[in-house]
């Protein structure tokens, strides 16, 4: 399978020479990444008909490429995403410093993830993932000395995830002798059952870093506001979707079918509802548009986890639906706030609202995504949550289905204030020369929102190769046929209908609304009504956007106070000081350190026998 390595090569030398030209041709810097990530998409679609993997060897270790259906379908979304997020970027980023630095990031961090899911060796795996953390962290710092912090707190969960990786890997290596993927599914039974126990909690843990689920998410919403918009739709779209992929090979492939399955799979649909309940309350209280979408991003991969831990075959099949709608919907949220940003210079909700008017495309797109996001028809993220409502119903996980069913109808609250805050209200005074982003910024934008329409409308589109993917994972073919959506159940419940009756509904209205025919009377604006027929000055509020829902933290202020983020806090601080009381061993004599070797070589004398068996 030469594609793969010609794949590989493409982005990764892209990269490279993104860099040497932003120094030396800048002018040709953006149209290397474009045309490579075009042709990279080309090879990513191709590369089912290839039949045979790659293979060699780096001194002791095999190194085996190759593509299943199951690592197809994501690769296909990551080809997807950068491509519209590549575009955006030639806009967006224009006139920045250090692109040069950026664009060989981006891309790295594009081909890691290739690696990531075309590996079929834990070697070529965990090397992938560790390009694509380093890559990440670049992109986490890039935009400015406030950012370090940030990065740095995304170093250090990265290195919890990586190191619990590593340590998996030690464990299958020891107990198993082979990395290659293949021979471990088929052997991973063979293993005791402490160690299998342990590799699977490691893997989880590892790979739960990157799809931020709780308590390992801190990292994400500063994070996902630091990075520049065009990657941040990578970071939240694509990049996240790497842990669920992991989590997903973990559950089907190594798990499944061990006496300690059912727990963890209890476990971790906890886990993934509630990290959507209360991601759904963080969210709530964000006033900055970024940071309020990084939560919702968490919540929405909450439901991802919730779905793949059930293990049902319409659960996993609402798993991966809503994978992709989720990379699709995030990716075009993220860069909908990247254009109000290039516009206004804030994301801030409170320092910016009414560009309606203004940034008519981008309200567009925002509108569809905050659509998609609640699971509303005849957009896609309806039959996902659909999918992921019945198979918790029908395996009989009634508490469950009440969690994720509140953390869902709450999402309105945040979904609605970001909506509202930002193009729905009081047009302001700083924003009255305020324009529609650039083409190469909207293009991509509404490509995406159109598309959720597309597979909300015919969801078979995405049905089919989820199918396969799951044929990889297990005999879950056509899962969907088990949904009443898409069944015989009474009468004939099809998902076109649903949504073609419900769009109808839209467009007649529409049609009621604008056609001038049926304007009878005086077009009468909102400051009419409202405002009693007075003409407002230009410093009166018309529109609240601040303290939105203050009575709402007051009441959840108990309960959101003692986050996460303070606990860390505090074992990060019990940890330095505890570092700060051992510096004092380090007293730079000479004398001293040789006391230090006596004494140790002392304790080895008496202990002997305990230490080594052997008295000396």
């Amino acid at each position: 399978m030469i594609s793969i390595p010609v794949l590989l090569l493409l982005i990764f030398a892209a990269g490279l020479l993104a860099f040497i030209a932003h120094h030396t041709i800048p002018v040709l810097r953006d149209a290397i990444v474009i045309i490579a990530i075009t042709i990279a998409g080309y090879i990513v679609w191709q590369l089912p008909g290839q039949t045979s993997n790659v293979n060699f060897s780096i001194g002791m270790f095999a190194i085996n490429w190759g593509v299943t259906e199951y690592s197809q379908l994501f690769g296909l979304l990551i080809a997807v995403l950068s491509f519209f997020a590549l575009i955006y970027s030639s806009a967006f980023m224009a006139n920045k410093e250090r692109l040069g630095y950026f664009y060989m990031n981006f891309m790295f961090s594009i081909g890691a993830m290739f690696g990531i899911v075309y590996s079929q060796d834990l070697i070529s795996l965990f090397f992938f993932w560790e390009i694509m953390t380093w890559s990440s962290f670049m992109l986490t710092i890039y935009c400015c000395e406030e950012a370090q912090s940030v990065g740095l707190k995304y170093f250090i969960f990265s290195a919890i995830g990586a190191y619990s990786i590593l340590t998996a890997i030690v464990i299958i290596y020891s107990g198993l002798g082979s990395l290659q993927l293949a021979n471990i599914f088929a052997n991973f039974g063979t293993m005791s059952i402490a160690a299998k126990l342990a590799v699977v909690i490691l893997l989880i843990t590892g790979f739960g870093v990157k799809s931020a689920m709780m308590p390992l998410h801190v990292w994400a919403p500063d994070a996902y506001k630091m990075s520049p918009a065009p990657y941040t739709a990578i970071f939240s779209g694509a990049l996240s979707k790497m842990g669920i992929f992991g989590i997903g090979l973990v559950l089907f492939k190594l798990a499944a079918g061990q006496g300690f399955y059912p727990y963890v799979q209890e476990i971790l649909a906890w886990i993934g509802a509630l990290t959507a309940l209360f991601s759904t309350f963080y969210a709530i209280f964000q006033t900055d548009a970024k940071k309020l979408l990084a939560y919702s991003s968490i919540g929405q991969l909450g439901y991802i986890i919730t779905g793949l831990a059930i293990g049902t075959p319409l659960s996993i099949t609402a798993a991966l639906f809503l994978t992709i709608m989720h990379g699709i919907f995030k990716s075009m949220l993220f860069l909908s706030v990247g254009a109000v940003y290039y516009r206004t210079g804030t994301t801030n909700m409170n320092e910016v609202s009414g560009l309606i008017r203004k940034m008519p495309y981008t309200f567009f797109t925002a509108l569809f995504g905050i659509i998609t996001v609640a699971g509303i028809p005849p957009l896609g993220g309806f039959a996902g949550k659909w999918m992921l409502y019945e198979s918790l119903i029908q395996s009989n996980h009634y508490f469950l289905v009440i969690v994720i069913f509140f953390a869902s109808t709450a999402a309105f609250l945040y979904l609605y204030r970001f909506i509202f805050s930002m193009f729905l209200g009081q047009e302001e005074k700083e924003t009255e020369n305020v324009k529609e982003a650039p083409l190469r910024m909207i293009v991509p934008m509404l490509i995406l929102a159109v598309s959720t329409l597309v597979f909300g409308v015919f969801p078979g589109l995405l049905l089919k190769p989820i199918s396969g993917a799951m044929g990889y994972l297990g005999n879950f073919q056509h899962a969907w046929e088990t949904s009443v959506l898409f069944n015989n159940w009474g009468s004939e419940i099809d998902l076109n209908t649903i949504v073609t009756s419900i769009g109808g509904v839209f467009i007649i209205a529409w049609i009621l609304i604008t056609v001038k025919g049926y304007r009878k009377n005086r077009y009468v604006t909102t400051k009419d009504i409202h405002t009693s027929g007075e003409v407002p000055t230009g410093n009166e509020n018309l529109t609240y956007a601040i303290d939105f829902y203050k009575p709402f933290e007051r009441a959840l202020g108990s309960v959101l106070k003692p986050s996460v983020d303070k606990l860390y806090n505090y074992t990060g601080k019990l940890l330095e000081d505890s570092f700060e009381h051992l510096r004092y061993v380090y007293t730079g004599n000479g004398q001293t350190y040789a006391m230090y070797v006596m004494g140790f070589l002392l304790i080895l004398f008496l202990f002997s026998e305990l230490i080594f068996g052997v008295a000396l």
